[in-house]
């Protein structure tokens, strides 16, 4: 019944991209066993060498790109012949040195949104072979990136993923006010993406619906209005093999519908979270008088202004486990998790159709 997802020259066994999930939530651990069971596992590349043992509080740029090689090795020893593939957020300091680090440790994807990657297949030129799919949230997008690269590189998308503002986690690429409004019609720009290369370009390019993808029923949906795969990143939180503490996780199960909202992001864009904790969000870096020690977005309010709080660390108090003043991303269904399970039992439930067809997935992991 699924099709496999051919993105480039590599084929994954099922039409499932795992989100990318920062500061080390989406790390070794999780992109190897995603990509074990026969989706396209992602690496987060923000903050990766936060909680790496690489950081010392002063190294953090020189220490990045290494942190993130190791985090791709890790998720190869998990799956060696699986698609494991990197996020590169494009407002990261450090995006030209993630991508090339990212290709030189074997990365086979590369995934890039918070912004468009107008040079990403110019710092990928030497390394063809790599899949180049960039993030977007609208036709408009896809046009502008598509017609500069074809241009200017002689090179095109080997995917995109198309990402709904109205119920994705984390960085949306959308305005505050245009969220929620009613007038996002995610599957009308799938298919609109889809066809502007169809009759542009003479490509049928795989699209991706991301946001909002919980169940096998999301799959489904997603598939019948005309994606040919979709990308997931909450549900993969509550797992045992997510890279965040176990706190991280329960905070997915204890929090309610009502607890996930907007946020505006130091990097200037909106941001999908648990609101419960904001005002401790705030008030960790006022009462410590935190400074920005890292520059790790090339636009950052707190880094320019003391404005609002610096992301990253926020990010990495979550991720270590301080769910009271660090920042939880997530998607607007991440309410629904009640239980902590596996991967594989995620992909038994998106996927097998008979149980000749689980045994097969539960052998293939």
């Amino acid at each position: 019944m699924f099709k496999p997802l051919r993105i480039g020259k590599h084929e994954a066994r099922f039409p499932l991209i795992q989100g990318g999930m920062g500061v080390r939530i989406s790390g070794g651990s999780l992109a190897g066993h995603v990509a074990k069971c026969g989706g396209v596992g992602l690496v987060a590349s923000p903050g990766i060498t936060l909680n790496s043992g690489l950081y010392n509080g002063r190294n953090y740029l020189q220490t990045n790109a290494q942190a993130l090689k190791l985090e791709i090795q890790k998720a190869y020893e998990i799956a060696p012949d699986g698609i494991i593939g990197v996020n590169v957020m494009v407002a990261l300091s450090d995006f030209e040195e993630l991508v090339v680090a990212s290709v030189e440790a074997g990365a086979k994807v590369l995934v890039c949104g918070a912004g468009l990657p107008m040079t990403l297949p110019g710092l990928t030129a030497h390394a063809p072979d790599v899949a180049l799919v960039p993030i977007v949230s609208s036709v408009r997008a896809a046009q502008l990136i598509a017609k500069k690269w074809d241009k200017t590189y002689n090179r095109l998308p080997d995917a995109v993923v198309v990402e709904d503002p109205d119920t994705a986690g984390g960085h949306l690429g959308e305005k505050l006010e245009n969220i929620g409004n009613g007038d996002y019609d995610q599957y009308a720009t799938v298919r609109g993406v889809k066809e502007f290369f169809r009759s542009e370009y003479g490509l049928d390019i795989p699209i991706i619906a991301a946001g909002g993808i919980w169940d096998r029923a999301d799959l489904l949906h997603a598939l019948a209005e005309g994606a040919d795969g979709v990308q997931m990143a909450s549900r993969f939180v509550p797992t045992v093999e997510c890279d965040a503490e176990p706190a991280y996780k329960q905070a997915y199960l204890d929090c309610k519908k009502g607890d996930i909202g907007l946020i505006m992001s130091p990097a200037g864009l909106p941001g999908r979270a648990i609101l419960t904790n904001q005002a401790d969000i705030v008030g960790y870096d006022q009462d410590n008088a935190t400074v920005c020690s890292m520059g790790c977005l090339k636009k950052c309010s707190y880094k320019e202004s003391g404005e609002r709080f610096c992301i990253i660390t926020a990010l990495d108090r979550a991720q270590r486990g301080d769910v009271d003043t660090g920042l939880i991303f997530c998607g607007t269904n991440a309410w629904k998790a009640d239980h902590i399970g596996t991967v594989q039992e995620i992909f038994d439930e998106l996927f097998a159709e008979t149980a000749t067809d689980r045994e097969e997935c539960h052998q293939a992991a």
